[in-house]
Formats: C-alpha cells, sequence, structure tokens
C-alpha cells in the first residue's frame, strides 16, 4: 500500500505535527470527500505501509523530524516554481527560505527522492513563454545535483477556480506554446542533467526526451525498497495519470498556501474554518468524531513481492 501525503494539501507545509502523531499511534481516520460522514481508518503501520508520497512547497516544518520515518520508504514531490504572492500568496520566500529547503533536504535525503515539479505552467503578461524558459534555467542551474528529475504541466482550468484566476489575466497555452516550451526545456534539462517528465499531459513531447510521469512511481520505490511492487495503475485518476494506485490521506480545502490555480481549494473561508478546526492530536486532520460518523477500518496488505528474481 502506498500513502499519498497529499495532493489535496500540503501536509508537510501545514500539518507535520499531525503526520508525525499520527506515525506514532499507527493509523490515520480520512473523511470520503464525497461523503463526510464516511470515514476509513487507514492503518499506518511500516509492515503495511510500502511507501509514502509527500507533495509540498515547503518541507522545512517536517526537516527535524525525518528520522521518524526511517522504517518507511518515502520521496517528495517538491513544487518550486517561479511565481510571485499574486499566484502564491502565503508562501515564504522563494530566493531567501523556499530553495534553501530543497537544497537541505536533498542533502538529507538524496537528490533520487527530492523530485522537482515546475508546475503547473501559467502564462499571462508576466510569466510569458520566454520567460518561463529563463526561470526555468536560473532555477535548473540552482539545483543541479540536489535532484534528478523534473515534472512539469501546463495549468488546467478547472471549474471551482475560474473566480481566484480572473485577477491574473492568464491567455490560453496553445500546442504551439507547449513545444516551444518542451523544446527549450528539454535542452535545459539536458545541460543540468535532469530527466523532463510531463503530468497527466495528452501532448506527446517524446520527441524532446520527455516522458509521461508517474509521480506515485511504482520504479522509484522498487529501487527504493530493492523489491517489487504488485501494484497497477490508479483506477481513480485521470486517463493521462500515470500514478499507481495510493491511499490520499489529505482533505481538500485545508491547505493555507491558497495557489490561485489549486484545484484542491476554493474557499478561503472554508480553508480557514477547517484550519482552524485542526488539533494535531486528532486522528482526522480536522474537526472531531460526530455522532452521524461511521468509520470503517480499510482492509490493506503490503503489496511488496520479495521473491528472489534472476531478471
Amino acid at each position: 500500500m502506498i500513502i499519498s501525503a497529499s495532493r489535496r494539501t500540503d501536509i508537510p507545509s501545514y500539518y507535520s505535527e499531525w503526520f508525525y502523531n499520527r506515525i506514532q499511534e499507527g493509523y490515520v481516520l480520512v473523511r470520503n470527500p464525497m461523503n463526510i460522514h464516511q470515514i476509513s481508518k487507514i492503518n499506518l503501520s511500516p509492515d503495511i505501509v510500502d511507501g509514502i508520497v509527500f507533495w509540498t512547497k515547503n518541507p522545512a516544518p517536517m526537516l527535524k523530524r525525518l528520522n521518524e520515518l526511517e522504517r518507511y520508504s518515502y520521496y517528495f514531490q517538491f513544487t518550486l516554481t517561479p511565481y510571485g504572492e499574486e499566484i502564491e500568496p502565503n508562501l515564504p520566500s522563494k530566493r531567501n527560505v523556499v530553495i534553501s529547503q530543497f537544497i537541505e533536504l536533498s542533502d538529507k535525503i538524496g537528490p533520487d527522492r527530492v523530485i522537482w515539479r515546475y508546475d503547473p505552467i501559467i502564462l499571462n503578461h508576466q510569466y510569458t513563454v520566454q520567460n518561463h524558459i529563463r526561470y526555468f534555467e536560473m532555477l535548473a542551474k540552482i539545483l543541479k545535483g540536489f535532484t534528478k528529475r523534473c515534472v512539469i504541466s501546463f495549468v488546467d482550468m478547472y471549474r471551482n477556480t475560474r473566480n481566484n484566476v480572473k485577477s491574473l489575466g492568464l491567455e490560453a497555452i496553445t500546442n504551439e506554446d507547449m513545444i516551444i516550451i518542451a523544446e527549450a526545456f528539454s535542452e535545459i534539462a539536458k545541460k543540468y542533467d535532469l530527466k523532463l517528465c510531463t503530468c497527466s499531459e495528452s501532448i506527446e513531447l517524446s520527441q524532446y526526451d520527455i516522458s509521461h510521469a508517474h509521480c506515485i512511481d511504482k520504479d522509484l520505490f522498487e529501487c527504493l525498497m530493492e523489491c517489487k511492487l504488485q501494484l497497477a495503475k490508479d483506477p481513480n485518476q485521470r486517463e493521462e495519470c500515470g500514478c499507481v494506485a495510493s491511499i490520499d490521506i489529505g482533505a481538500y480545502n485545508s491547505c493555507k498556501s491558497m495557489c490561485k490555480y489549486c484545484y484542491a481549494n476554493y474557499n478561503t473561508d472554508i480553508v480557514d474554518k477547517n484550519y482552524n478546526l485542526h488539533n494535531p492530536k486528532s486522528p482526522l486532520l480536522f474537526g472531531e468524531i460526530g455522532k452521524e460518523d461511521k468509520i470503517t477500518e480499510r482492509k490493506m496488505v503490503s503489496l511488496k513481492d520479495e521473491q528472489m528474481s534472476l531478471f
């Protein structure tokens, strides 16, 4: 079983104490986003959890306690973009804080386990195609040796984020724009020893040595654990998504970063309300168990195949 922590919110940045408490107690409760009174109890024992994928824009609160994860295989999907506070309003300074946290994380766990995400790529009067190319090279140069892989994607216009992005003056991204960016990014990636891939994009860019990403990556986990995993593609993700199956332990409308483009948040008031209901000692990310809630223990097993193989 793979744990995703989390596509829905930035657990390392805002809920790291809660996460470490859940690891210590060996389980977490997760509300079904489609039925809030339906709660799953997820076993977090290292004997059951085959791996953890952390998604973050600022892992600083986690870094001093990484030794508590020594029994787990894990890696980070680390989003680092050139956007300012008009797009990513609550992030610390990229220049003074976030980049140094990226480097510190890589020093602690190794460049194979820190995946750089330059996504989503958005276009407007400030972030033009040529500016993205320039920004990407600036960051790639700084991060050389601290990561081996970069994931890119082009922004999707989600219905629940349309109001958030109105002020940004976004421009439609054409196939021609994608090709220009892909070709330039590919040359830069080669220069700085980066493997480049796309996340949930239907456009084929293999001619530029850009593959389709598996953000929850069976192959990477197999390399980290030195054994095979009996994992299939996640049926709950889009067709273009190459991720294998996982269990997400986050919650929508709970990330305080409030990035304008993010599909996981759509209402600042709800985010503030949920964040204020957070209790680091609760098995739920926020709120408490109510009379109408039904808790079901999810049946889970390790999917490791540790039989010897000649191939």
